[in-house]
């Protein structure tokens, strides 16, 4: 059950996302009517409201976009990361009512994660990464069976689980916040996982909203990098590769 790899997916997002940010773009600056701008905006017209509304910085209208993404195969220690983001909306699978027993998870252990840097030490610390899983597993069972055996246990034998553990994620944001997450977790500084589910995540929406995401990347995508004397150094190459795939 170990060595998960992250999968996303965009689950659902709002009808016609572009359309509905131009029209709240031409609403801020028309005298229009609300039935009039209920119309819409047509399509060869929605990339030039929200590119002039970017510029000017009016990143309010973003937010009447959203997108809703189930992200599985990843860790606890994901999890608690990806929490930090407070515009958001989290539904997390339970470690109380879903149990890491054996006989839930059809396999030796719970789920798990391996961590990039045991995978770049070799064969033999990927070896005993796992058996030190197996070894919290028995931990875990041992706990269970102790607290009665049945489902009342699983809220404190969790304890003994690690980082590692595996959980599944379904998570909403807006458009405005989906860019500042990518800000800060596309970037080459980012922990690893969650720059790998940052970058799929905007692939994705890239398909759907390609305008509003269109210079979407590591802040220094669209401007000087801003981790000062933490940075990477590769800012060329960063920006030319985010550009290069939108």
């Amino acid at each position: 059950m170990g060595n998960k790899t992250a999968k996303v997916r965009l689950l659902r997002h709002t009808p016609n996302p572009e359309e509905l940010v131009a029209m709240s773009a031409r609403l801020c600056y028309s005298p229009s009517s609300i039935e009039e701008i209920s119309e819409g905006v047509s399509r060869k017209d929605q990339a030039g409201f929200i590119n002039k509304i970017m510029d000017m910085g009016h990143l309010t209208v973003l937010e009447h976009a959203s997108f809703t993404f189930g992200i599985e195969g990843v860790s606890r220690s994901l999890l608690a990361q990806i929490t930090r983001h407070r515009i958001a909306s989290f539904s997390v699978q339970s470690q109380r009512y879903v149990g890491e027993t054996k006989s839930q998870n059809q396999g030796d252990t719970f789920g798990y994660v391996v961590p990039k840097k045991v995978k770049l030490l070799g064969e033999d610390a990927v070896e005993d990464f796992c058996n030190q899983m197996s070894q919290m597993q028995k931990w875990y069972d041992q706990w269970v069976e102790r607290f009665g055996g049945d489902r009342s246990g699983y809220e404190d034998a969790r304890f003994v689980l690690p980082n590692a553990a595996e959980t599944k994620i379904i998570v909403t944001m807006n458009a405005r916040e989906l860019i500042h997450f990518f800000n800060l977790r596309c970037c080459d500084r980012a922990q690893w996982e969650i720059r790998a589910v940052a970058d799929e995540m905007l692939s994705q929406v890239k398909q759907v909203a390609p305008t509003i995401f269109e210079k979407a990347g590591p802040g220094c995508v669209g401007g000087p990098c801003p981790e000062g004397n933490l940075s990477c150094g590769k800012a060329k190459e960063v920006k030319e590769r985010y550009l290069k795939n939108g």
